[in-house]
């Protein structure tokens, strides 16, 4: 890579798009460091949150899979990394999800919700678990998840409420401010773990 670069700045060669090189105050190092894959998110819900959170997520790096039973409450128009699913059986979006997804759950249907929230607990591999609701809300779902065999120690791996913390407003526009802000925050403390991990493999 090194000679591949001298060559480049040199004027004696040329490098490929899949290593970019930026000439200027940003460092080589940095525009040729590795990016943490798109996020695959599955958002549950169209009402006003998820109307509001999915115009936030059409400018972030991900793809977003939009599920609602009520097709009506769908915009005609959405961000172009967003796949609308109007469907009667949310059940099965979540089994179809990809590894490591990411599942926000924001439906109109408390029993829905705890449906939802069950199914997803039986994976074991996805990358976050978010619900809206109260703290009132999570204390009773954690007992009913209990009692249909979810550890106890997996109850950390579903965040409720959702968003940042300090955020109080309770307009669709500020919850999804602090829901992205959150995914964002995850997902970044995730890449520093990861490479953390890798430079302890390589030391």
């Amino acid at each position: 890579m090194e000679a591949r670069l001298n060559n480049y700045l040199n004027g004696t060669g040329a490098i490929d798009d899949a290593a970019p090189v930026r000439i200027g105050r940003r460092s080589v190092a940095s525009e040729l460091a590795p990016r943490p894959a798109p996020m695959h998110i599955v958002l549950f819900g169209a009402g006003h949150v998820g109307h509001a959170l999915v115009q936030l997520l059409g400018s972030l790096p991900c793809v977003v899979q939009w599920v609602d039973e009520r097709d009506e409450l769908f915009p005609d128009e959405t961000p172009p990394n967003v796949q609308i699913e109007a469907t009667d059986t949310p059940d099965a979006i979540v089994d179809a999800a990809p590894p490591g997804a990411w599942f926000l759950v924001m439906t109109h249907n408390h029993a829905l919700d705890f449906s939802l929230a069950a199914r997803i607990m039986r994976r074991r591999d996805f990358s976050y678990f978010g619900m809206i609701g109260s703290k009132t809300k999570r204390v009773k779902f954690e007992r009913r998840l209990l009692e249909r065999g979810v550890e106890l120690e997996r109850l950390a791996e579903m965040t409720c409420p959702i968003g940042v913390e300090g955020i109080v407003d309770k307009a669709p526009a500020a919850i999804a401010i602090a829901v992205c802000a959150q995914l964002l925050r995850v997902r970044t403390q995730r890449a520093a773990s990861q490479i953390r991990a890798t430079e302890q493999i390589m030391a």
